[in-house]
């Protein structure tokens, strides 16, 4: 082999290796790009994953926007500011008996299951109205929702008619349905609803079920709440009329039996 051609051989071999060292350059580059590129992908996505949850817990719950709506939409059969005048019965009927009730209260229950159904009776008879105010103070004590949730469903039911709002307050409060006052059950929209099928009027209804699951009357079971808080009364239930309380003779409490509720309005008509 001549000298001339093993410098050429040799040339062309550092021509070979520095073609080669530079393909291999160029490839680690477009490595190191795509590391860096995945890891900033990866660095963005934790940042608004942890930017998405902070807003998320930030985020006012459906009762706290509820409270802070501007724009209150009221069930049918309701007068006054933001709907919260809810009166039953006979326009003809001279007085009203004023009924305050907390649909989570068990007390308000033992009173609906001994003298609800008398007092159904006295409103179809023309002998007085009810004004309805309902409460939720009892969501209040372990930051439940039951009390709110089954005051909205209320809504729902009286925007279906007054009779239906009356057969499911009847309802709630049943031996049958009515929870303890320390399981919020009324707080599921399910089994508001599965009450509300014991209703004829509510059974199957499309519009009510709606109502109950979309929340559309929550910002009014708040105002209706701020309305009761407003009254004055301290506790459920409570009744009035000419703006005295009705009581059990002898007693601050509500009549609990027909016998002294019979007596208590029947004085309270007189007066």
């Amino acid at each position: 082999m001549s000298k001339r051609n093993s410098q050429a051989s040799k040339s062309a071999a550092r021509e070979r290796l520095r073609a080669e060292r530079e393909r291999q350059a160029k490839k680690d580059k477009a490595r190191k790009q795509i590391v860096v590129g995945v890891s900033v992908v990866a660095v963005l996505a934790i940042a608004g994953g942890v930017s998405y949850g902070v807003m998320q817990l930030n985020k006012p719950s459906a009762w706290e926007a509820a409270a802070d709506a501007k724009n209150v939409t009221a069930p049918k059969n309701t007068s006054g500011d933001d709907g919260t005048t809810v009166v039953i019965g006979e326009s003809s009927a001279k007085k009203t008996l004023e009924l305050y009730e907390d649909s989570r209260c068990p007390i308000c229950a033992t009173f609906e299951q001994a003298v609800g159904e008398t007092v159904s009776k006295d409103v179809d008879a023309g002998k007085y109205k009810i004004k309805y105010v309902g409460a939720t103070f009892i969501d209040n004590s372990d930051s439940g929702e039951g009390s709110k949730n089954a005051l909205s469903a209320l809504g729902a039911a009286l925007d279906v008619s007054p009779e239906a709002f009356l057969e499911y307050k009847t309802a709630l409060y049943s031996a049958k349905y009515h929870p303890e006052e320390a399981n919020d059950k009324f707080a599921k929209d399910s089994y508001l609803i599965e009450v509300a099928d014991s209703v004829d009027a509510l059974k199957g209804n499309k519009a009510f079920r709606k109502n109950v699951e979309d929340g559309t009357f929550d910002a009014w079971a708040i105002k209706m709440s701020k309305a009761f808080d407003k009254s004055g009364v301290q506790g459920t239930p409570t009744l009035k009329m000419d703006g005295k309380k009705l009581t059990a003779e002898g007693s601050e409490n509500a009549p609990m039996t027909v016998a002294d509720f019979n007596t208590a309005v029947t004085k309270a008509l007189k007066g």
